[in-house]
């Protein structure tokens, strides 16, 4: 995970419980105001049904007893006269009926009791949209009925202590009428309700008061917590980013592409706004500054020691000339045939070394090693020019072009110089063939394979081995740290040599 993320994950989750605490201390005022309005609801509706109640008793109760209770007696219509005439300009109306529904005082008003099951309705009863209606049938027969409207009910019930707005429904088992309506709505408009029986037959008084509303304001003030946390993190990041993360990224990508030999310059096309990072790169500059510095010294030095080895090669390889010029002067004074033939060995010898050094210095300027080819070919040749007259020898070649190390040639050159003389010795006028064979699951080796019938087992052939030359040929083979394998029915000699490539 990239740094920029875990600072902003790290950093969210440490604001994050602060936004949550402010948040929870939004809803806990939020919560508190609502717990004030419904406890001044408590009290007001409390009012209001007292109020409420006591009214609509009242008003049960002188209605009822102004119904006669004997046959002999008349409705006592001035106290109800009384009691309504001076509240009709409220809208409530009286009326009182003999037992044949006669109007005997009041107004006209119709019945709006409804028989439940052989049992007359309670006293009272709502209009919905209009208000409430007492009717009382007394022992006699007689009907009283009173009607209230809307306003005279609501008008009652109003508690003192409102000053806001609020609304009163007034229920009934299976009707209600709405006394007063909230003037707040909306679809962010939150309000408390609460209920109240009025202890009046099936009456319920329902008030309904506004609560705190969801405003944008209060909406902000909620959010506004998790806006902090976001942006307290976002700008925590975005600063860590553009002061630390970024810089260490421009400066890791200078660096990464450094070559040998530059110079780093992190500031280059950028500003760096940290300190501590510009030091960083001009610590980083001085590195390679130096590096630089030592990188001439040692090419310098290279290059003085080249010169060096190249003249020490060359002074090698001129002496071994001298060497070489010396043994075929003095082999040509010589009288005596074991002379000249001992002249002739280790003439072929110090040519195999020559041939050897010589290749080495003439591709001295690429390190990838010597060309086997080109040796065996003209050691060849000077094993040839060197062998006496009644030991002529022919030499076939089947060499590939493969490259080996300095000390590998010398080693090859030395044993196949080994084993041609060998084969010379044991059959004057022998025909050698010289080979190497690659394998493409083993390409950093070859086989060398040396045959000749010469070399097949015989007297001549072991005695010279046993004597003379197997010791040599052996410290050669284990020089190559390689094995040795002699056919001697076929008369050949096989050995794997480690290769450096191909030409």
């Amino acid at each position: 995970m990239p740094t920029g993320a875990k600072v902003f994950l790290i950093l969210s989750g440490a604001l994050l419980p602060l936004a949550l605490i402010a948040f929870l201390a939004s809803l806990q005022t939020t919560r508190i105001a609502d717990q004030e309005v419904r406890a001044r609801l408590r009290i007001a509706i409390s009012e209001a049904a007292r109020s409420l109640r006591g009214e609509l008793a009242w008003e049960l109760r002188e209605v009822r007893s102004a119904l006669p209770t004997t046959p002999d007696q008349a409705p006592n219509c001035g106290r109800l006269a009384g009691l309504f005439e001076p509240q009709a300009a409220e809208g409530i109306r009286y009326a009182v009926l003999d037992p044949a529904k006669r109007l005997v005082c009041g107004q006209p008003l119709p019945s709006v009791a409804t028989p439940v099951d052989g049992a007359e309705t309670s006293p009272i009863r709502l209009l919905p949209g209009t208000g409430a209606q007492l009717e009382v049938t007394g022992p006699t027969g007689h009907t009283a009925r009173a009607f209230f409207p809307t306003r005279f009910l609501a008008e009652s019930a109003a508690p003192t202590g409102m000053a806001g707005d609020f609304a009163l429904v007034l229920i009934a088992a299976d009707r209600s009428v709405v006394l007063r309506e909230l003037d707040a709505s909306g679809p962010l408009a939150r309000a408390e309700t609460q209920i109240v029986d009025l202890d009046i037959e099936d009456l319920q008084l329902q008030m309904t008061v506004p609560s705190a509303p969801v405003t944008s304001s209060a909406v902000i003030a909620a959010l506004s917590p998790f806006l902090m946390w976001f942006l307290a993190a976002a700008i925590a990041w975005f600063v860590v980013d553009r002061l630390l993360i970024r810089p260490l990224r421009q400066l890791r990508t200078t660096v990464e592409a450094y070559q040998p030999g530059e110079m780093i310059d992190p500031i280059a096309g950028s500003d760096i706004p940290a300190q501590e990072i510009r030091a960083l790169g001009d610590t980083f500059r001085e590195l390679s500054q130096t590096v630089q510095l030592h990188e001439r010294d040692l090419a310098e030095g290279l290059s003085r020691q080249t010169k060096l080895t190249r003249e020490v090669h060359h002074r090698v390889k001129n002496n071994l000339q001298v060497i070489a010029s010396l043994i075929n002067f003095h082999a040509r004074v010589a009288v005596e045939p074991g002379a000249l033939e001992a002249y002739a060995s280790i003439q072929r010898r110090v040519d195999a070394l020559a041939v050897v050094h010589r290749h080495h210095y003439a591709g001295f300027e690429d390190t990838r090693g010597i060309e086997i080819r080109s040796v065996i070919g003209e050691l060849a040749s000077n094993i040839r020019a060197t062998a006496p007259e009644r030991n002529a020898v022919g030499i076939m070649l089947n060499i590939e072009p493969l490259l080996v190390s300095q000390d590998a040639a010398v080693a090859v050159s030395f044993l196949i110089t080994e084993i041609v003389e060998l084969a010379m010795l044991a059959s004057p006028g022998a025909q050698i063939n010289i080979s190497t064979q690659t394998d493409a699951a083993k390409p950093d080796s070859a086989t060398l394979r040396i045959s000749s019938a010469a070399l097949a087992d015989s007297p001549e052939f072991a005695s010279l081995y046993e004597h003379r030359y197997g010791r040599v040929i052996g410290g050669l083979v284990r020089q190559l740290r390689s094995q040795l394998h002699h056919d001697p029915l076929i008369g050949a000699f096989e050995l794997t040599i480690a290769i450096t490539g191909r030409t």
